[in-house]
């Protein structure tokens, strides 16, 4: 285990260097669609309006339309944890007119923690490009007292709780759910997960004190930390956020084994040719090259890093026994 949690921090270090490639062997203009673009662009997001995917997805829509594709929407299918956008796109015509935004767990994390998929992440997922990155936060409400600051002073009053020791995420299988099981597991200690379709909902929930802890990507905790509604207790990096500095990070508590990072990617139906999926590859790679997409994504914590196709299965491959060891130890299944 240990093993594998230093190839997946040596991975992300290694993964945080892909934004200084942007724009590299980068050959369309400004206004110069690709003889194989689309008319039009579908984005299936496997999230709801106002989420950290939807966002990404809305983001890169923005730059894709009209130089790669004539014009692009963005097909919210939340729901499932990202897998009823998976069946869609499974669905969709491999013509090159649908692209899938999801979190990168629907190909590292899903093929172990679900005994059946309706979907083979091998041949229904062609690998693009990854999206956009960034760290989760854990954030508590106003069920929790004030006086607890620290990650360690919160599994101290779970245990001596435990009526209010839940948790919440933005669904089954998705890292937000699995940073709270990896806690509960290197904490010793129990607590029940809440699934909601997206981050949204759930937050209301923590700020109306119904739910006692919530993961999220930070970018959505920070709006709501700065107006006094939430706390943020840790962030999941190796070292501190530089979007949140005043929080500390889950390893600088002692808390090792949940550095982790979220990040989202391009799929696309797997039986596109890849000539098509590197033609697509290089236009969002010249989308997240541009400084208004990276500064918007800056706004919601999100860090901008595209690459090839091939970087996105090297990702992939790198990260699966890590979640494979994951979830091993810590005993979760979904049905």
């Amino acid at each position: 285990m240990a093993n594998r949690l230093t190839a997946r921090r040596v991975f992300l270090q290694r993964g945080a260097t892909w934004a200084t490639t942007l724009g590299l062997g980068l050959h369309l203009g400004a206004g110069a669609q690709p003889a194989t673009a689309p008319n039009s662009l579908r984005i299936l997001c496997t999230a709801p309006g106002g989420s950290i995917p939807d966002i990404v997805a809305r983001r890169y829509s923005e730059h894709l339309g009209g130089r790669y594709a004539g014009g692009v929407i963005v097909d919210n299918r939340g729901g499932a944890a990202g897998r009823i956008a998976v069946a869609a796109l499974k669905q969709a015509a491999p013509d090159g007119a649908t692209l899938l935004l999801a979190q990168g767990a629907v190909a590292t994390v899903y093929p172990y923690l679900y005994d059946k998929l309706a979907y083979d992440p091998i041949t229904d997922l062609k690998p693009v490009s990854v999206a956009a990155e960034a760290v989760l936060g854990l954030a508590v409400g106003p069920a929790v007292p004030e006086s607890v600051t620290t990650l360690r002073q919160f599994v101290d009053w779970l245990r001596a709780n435990p009526a209010q020791a839940n948790y919440g995420s933005p669904g089954i299988g998705t890292l937000p759910h699995l940073m709270g099981a990896l806690l509960a597991h290197e904490a010793q200690m129990s607590w029940t997960h809440v699934a909601y379709a997206g981050g949204p909902a759930a937050l209301l929930d923590l700020m109306a004190g119904r739910l006692t802890a919530l993961s999220l990507p930070e970018g959505l905790l920070r709006p709501h930390l700065a107006a006094g509604k939430l706390r943020v207790l840790a962030t999941s990096g190796a070292t501190r956020s530089s979007f949140l500095p005043n929080v500390a990070s889950v390893a600088e508590q002692g808390f090792p084994k949940l550095v982790m990072r979220e990040w989202f990617a391009f799929f696309m139906p797997g039986g596109t040719a890849q000539a098509m999926v590197d033609e697509t590859s290089r236009a969002l790679q010249q989308a997240a090259a541009q400084p208004a997409l990276r500064a918007s994504l800056a706004d919601i914590g999100m860090l901008a890093v595209a690459g090839s196709a091939n970087d996105m299965r090297e990702r992939i491959a790198q990260e699966q026994p890590y979640w494979r060891g994951v979830i091993g130890a810590t005993g979760i299944r979904a049905e």
